[in-house]
């Protein structure tokens, strides 16, 4: 929505949010507690509360023992005053700064509303969503359902395949891994707060809406990290035709030494400088291994620790990443490359294609492109 649509805005109106509406590069106000925040907000919003998580505690209490209009007085009663102002004086600020803001809460009634008047009563005309948060969810999510539905291509291969490059270098990739801010095994671990469920699916959600069907995924399992794929995206994943990338052991260890040690340094280093960022990246890296004592074994994982703290020592030394080739080569060729090849021959369908990473790149934008001009005709 534009500035000059803001100036004919009338008081109290409500937006319903659509998806063209949520695409906007509007600010959006979430007015909910802290607490509800957390678990899940609208992409790109930011979190302006009318109560806190102790006030809204008290006021729902108040509603459960004495009903709406009680706790309606008890809520204007603990946000009054000069807390009344502090918190007018950000959404005045906020709004000043961003003149097409939106302002939401869980439903669009209560909390909303009461924000949307007092500012009113100041001259300023914020417009709010109906519904609310609830609303634009089912909204978002919709789009990740009708998603589920359109024609796929989920790209497989052994670890080390540079599946996520692949993706990334496609019109219609969608990078799962991304959004849940993991690498998708036991040492993608990212630094940072991974996201909430929630938050992972809105941005999916507004990843699948900015782009064209057929998608391609990457092969994955449903659960990245600390976050799932949602279970009719995933349905329609496990029936989507696979292309599997073959590359050699040496190919991959190089693909896996960037993804697992250089990469991760560089996040870890830019995040808490290189003292504690190595010490940390260290931890990770140690406890991912241990985390792989069931299915490596005792004696497998003694010595494969050993390899590593013996990488860790030259690498700090040398500076040479390489080092780590002395337990990711057998990482991979003594876990992952079993494991993986054993979920491959469980598959109920033959990969639609298999070749090099080149050849299926090449492969997977041809039957992109005649997909897309199939449906065009």
């Amino acid at each position: 929505m534009s500035s000059n649509s803001m100036s004919s805005t009338r008081k109290g109106e409500q937006l319903v949010p659509t998806l063209e509406q949520l695409r906007t590069p509007s600010l959006l106000i979430d007015v909910r507690a802290p607490v509800e925040f957390s678990q899940g907000a609208l992409p790109g919003a930011i979190n302006l509360p009318l109560m806190d998580d102790d006030e809204r505690a008290q006021v729902g209490t108040c509603y459960r023992h004495n009903g709406g209009d009680a706790a309606l007085r008890l809520g204007h009663q603990l946000v009054s005053g000069a807390l009344r102002e502090d918190r007018m004086a950000a959404w005045r600020d906020v709004i000043a700064r961003h003149p097409d803001a939106v302002i939401y809460c869980a439903r669009g009634g209560q909390r909303s509303g009461i924000v949307q008047r007092w500012l009113a009563e100041e001259g300023l005309e914020c417009p709010r969503l109906k519904g609310g948060f609830k609303a634009a969810r089912r909204t978002l999510m919709t789009v990740t359902e009708q998603a589920a539905a359109e024609p796929s291509l989920v790209i497989a291969g052994l670890t080390g395949c540079a599946k996520t490059d692949m993706i990334k270098a496609l019109d219609g990739g969608i990078d799962l891994e991304g959004h849940a801010h993991h690498k998708g095994s036991s040492f993608g671990r990212q630094p940072g707060q991974p996201p909430s469920q929630i938050d992972f699916e809105h941005t999916l959600s507004m990843d699948l809406a900015d782009r064209r069907a057929p998608y391609v995924f990457e092969d994955e399992s449903r659960r990245i990290g600390s976050v799932e794929i949602p279970l009719a995206l995933w349905q329609g994943l496990c029936a989507a035709p696979r292309v599997l990338i073959e590359m050699p052991l040496a190919w991959r260890l190089d693909q896996i030494r960037r993804d697992y040690i250089d990469d991760l340094w560089t996040q870890y280093r830019s995040a808490y400088g290189p003292w504690l960022g190595w010490a940390l990246m260290r931890r990770q890296l140690v406890s991912a291994l241990v985390r792989l004592k069931k299915r490596l074994g005792s004696a497998r994982l003694e010595r494969l620790l050993q390899l590593q703290q013996q990488a860790f020592e030259a690498h700090a030394t040398t500076g040479d990443s390489q080092a780590h080739d002395g337990w990711l080569s057998p990482l991979l060729s003594e876990y992952y490359d079993p494991m993986y090849r054993y979920q491959l021959s469980r598959a109920e369908q033959a990969p639609a294609f298999t070749g090099t990473w080149e050849e299926v790149l090449a492969f997977v934008r041809d039957a992109v492109e005649q997909q897309r001009h199939s449906g065009d005709t």
